[in-house]
C-alpha cells in the first residue's frame, strides 16, 4: 500500500476583524483509509476529517456537509468553513495548493468499482484533537499565536 500523503501548507485564517493571518496547516490523506477522507490539521492540535469528494466539489461550486462548508472564492482561492461547539473557523486556501494535493491523492488511490458507491454515500465530517505534535508543528503554532496582526494583509500567494 502506498504511504500516506502529508503536505505542509499555509492558509489564511479569516476573522471578524479587518485583518487575516497566515496559519500553518497539514493536509493529509491515507490511501489505506476506506472512507477516502482528507484531514486538515490545525496548529491548535485539532484535526478535521471529511470526504475527499467534499474538497474536490468545493473547488467548483459551494457545498456543505455537516459541520464543513467549502466554496470557491474567485479563481484562485478556496474557503473552508469549519463549525464546532467552540465556534466557527474560516480558512482561505490557494486553489493551486489543494489541486496539487488532490492530484497526489488520486494518483495514490487506484479507482475501484465501489468508488461510485462511496461517493454517493459521503461520510460525515469529524473533528478530533491530535495528541502528538512534532517540534516543527509546535514552533509553527507558537509563531502563529505570538504573531502580530498584519496591516493591510493581502490573500496568500502560492
Amino acid at each position: 500500500m502506498p504511504p500516506a500523503i502529508e503536505v505542509h501548507a499555509r492558509a489564511r485564517l479569516i476573522t471578524d476583524g479587518p485583518l487575516t493571518r497566515p496559519v500553518p496547516v497539514v493536509l493529509r490523506y491515507d490511501p489505506a483509509d476506506e472512507r477516502r477522507a482528507v484531514h486538515i490539521g490545525l496548529p491548535d492540535g485539532t484535526d478535521w476529517s471529511f470526504g475527499r469528494d467534499l474538497l474536490e466539489r468545493g473547488l467548483r461550486t459551494p457545498i456543505a456537509r455537516g459541520d464543513v462548508r467549502v466554496w470557491p472564492c474567485g479563481r484562485t482561492q478556496l474557503i473552508v468553513e469549519l463549525h464546532s461547539t467552540d465556534g466557527v473557523e474560516v480558512f482561505q486556501f490557494e486553489i493551486r495548493t489543494l489541486i496539487r494535493f488532490l492530484a497526489r491523492t488520486r494518483a495514490q488511490t487506484p479507482a475501484t468499482p465501489s468508488d461510485a458507491d462511496r461517493e454517493s454515500q459521503p461520510q460525515p465530517p469529524s473533528r478530533t484533537a491530535r495528541p502528538e505534535r512534532d517540534a516543527q508543528t509546535e514552533r509553527d503554532a507558537q509563531t502563529v499565536r505570538g504573531a502580530k496582526p498584519e496591516r493591510g494583509a493581502q490573500p496568500a500567494r502560492g
